[in-house]
C-alpha cells in the first residue's frame, strides 16, 4: 500500500542550467491500492512527497484521500521532495555549499552566509527529470496523470515534453508556460529581502517576511476585505492592522518547517521557466482561477490555445484566488474526477 523511499540519481548528474551535483538523489512516496493507476501529485514550492495524511504532515489534505478529489481509494498517489528545497531530495549539502540553518543565521559571516543562501539553478525540467527516474525505478510503464499546480504545474509541462512516453494525461492548476512580469517582479523583491537578511545573518527572519510579503499576491482581495477589515490595535507609539498580525503568523509559521536556501531555489525556479507549449502533446485539462493574481486567466487560456495536444479549460471562481488549489476541494472535486476518468 505504501512505499517511502530515496534514489540515488545517475552521475554526473548535470542540472538543466549547465552546473552539476557532486550527489544527486530524489526521494519520493508512494501510496494507494497495489494495481491501481498511478497519479502524480505536484505542488507548488512548499510541497513535498508526503501529499495524504494529516494535517500539518501532509501538504494536500483538502484534495487527496480516500474519498476526495484525488481519490487514494482508486489511485496510487506518488509524491516527491523537490531538488533544491527543504526535504530529502538533492539539496545544498550535494553541492557543497552549508545549509542556512538557525545556527548559520547566529554564528557565520557574511560570505559564509551568502554562500548558503546559494544553490546552483534548478529547472523544472530537472524536477521532471528527477520525477522520470522514479517512474523508471518503480518500473511503470508510464504515469496514468500527472497533477500539477503551480509550479508542479510547469513541472508537469516539462515532463510531458522531456518524456511523453511516461505520461498519459495532464491536469494542470493555475500554472502557465512562463511567469507573469508582474509576479517575477514580487517575487524578486522576496527573494531580495531573504539575501539581504541572510548577508545579516538573520536568515530565518527575512525568510518570514518574505513569506508574509508572499501570501498577498496567494489570495484575492476579497478575501482580505471580509477578513481584515477590523479596526487597528494601538501598540505604545504604533498601530498593528488585523492583516499584518496574520501575514506575520503566517510568516513566522513558515520559517518553521522551511528553510531560507531552498526558498530562494525553488522561487527563482518558478522565474525561470519557459517552454514552447506546442512541445507538449499530452492531453491535458487546464484550470483557471479568475481571482489569481499569479497567473492570471488569460495566461492559461493562452496556453491552451496554443498546446500541441488536445486541451480542455475550466475558469472558476474563488475567494482563495492563486491559493484555490490547496482550499477549493469540493469545487475541484468533479474536475478531477473528469480528468483523471476521460479516454484519451
Amino acid at each position: 500500500m505504501g512505499l517511502d523511499a530515496i534514489i540515488d540519481l545517475p552521475l554526473p548528474w548535470t542540472l538543466y542550467h549547465g552546473d552539476t551535483l557532486t550527489r544527486a538523489r530524489v526521494a519520493f512516496r508512494l501510496i494507494g491500492p497495489d494495481g491501481a493507476p498511478v497519479v502524480a501529485a505536484l505542488g507548488g514550492i512548499s510541497a513535498h512527497r508526503v501529499v495524504a495524511g494529516r494535517k500539518g504532515e501532509a501538504w494536500w489534505t483538502e484534495l487527496v484521500g480516500s474519498g476526495l478529489a484525488l481519490d487514494t481509494e482508486r489511485y496510487r498517489v506518488l509524491g516527491i521532495d523537490y531538488i533544491g528545497g527543504t526535504g530529502d531530495s538533492s539539496s545544498h549539502d550535494d553541492a557543497g555549499a552549508p545549509r542556512a540553518t538557525a545556527a548559520t543565521d547566529a554564528t557565520a559571516g557574511a560570505a559564509a552566509t551568502r554562500a548558503a543562501a546559494e544553490f546552483p539553478p534548478v529547472s523544472a525540467y530537472d524536477q521532471a527529470a528527477a520525477l522520470a527516474a522514479v517512474v523508471r525505478h518503480l518500473g511503470l510503464p508510464s504515469l496514468h496523470a500527472i497533477v500539477g499546480a503551480s509550479y508542479g504545474g510547469m513541472v508537469a509541462l516539462a515532463f510531458a515534453k522531456d518524456h511523453p512516453e511516461l505520461v498519459q494525461r495532464l491536469l494542470i492548476l493555475s500554472a502557465a508556460d512562463r511567469p507573469r512580469a508582474l509576479a517575477t517582479a514580487w517575487r524578486s523583491v522576496q527573494r531580495h529581502i531573504v539575501r539581504e537578511a541572510l548577508v545579516r545573518g538573520e536568515g530565518r527572519a527575512g525568510l518570514a517576511i518574505a513569506r508574509a510579503l508572499a501570501m498577498t499576491t496567494y489570495r484575492s482581495s476579497d478575501e482580505f476585505r471580509d477578513r481584515f477589515g477590523g479596526p487597528p490595535v494601538r501598540i505604545r507609539n504604533r498601530f498593528r492592522f488585523p492583516v499584518e498580525e496574520y501575514l506575520l503568523a503566517r510568516g513566522a509559521r513558515y520559517v518553521e518547517q522551511y528553510r531560507p536556501d531552498a526558498f530562494l531555489c525553488l522561487s527563482e525556479s518558478i522565474d525561470l521557466f519557459a517552454i514552447d507549449p506546442a512541445t507538449v502533446r499530452t492531453p491535458a485539462t487546464l484550470v483557471a482561477v479568475r481571482q489569481d493574481q499569479l497567473v492570471p486567466v488569460a495566461d492559461v487560456m493562452a496556453l491552451q490555445q496554443r498546446l500541441g495536444g488536445r486541451a480542455r479549460l475550466v475558469e472558476l471562481d474563488s475567494m482563495f484566488g492563486h491559493d484555490a488549489f490547496l482550499k477549493e476541494g469540493a469545487l475541484l472535486k468533479p474536475i478531477f474526477e473528469q480528468a483523471l476518468t476521460e479516454a484519451h
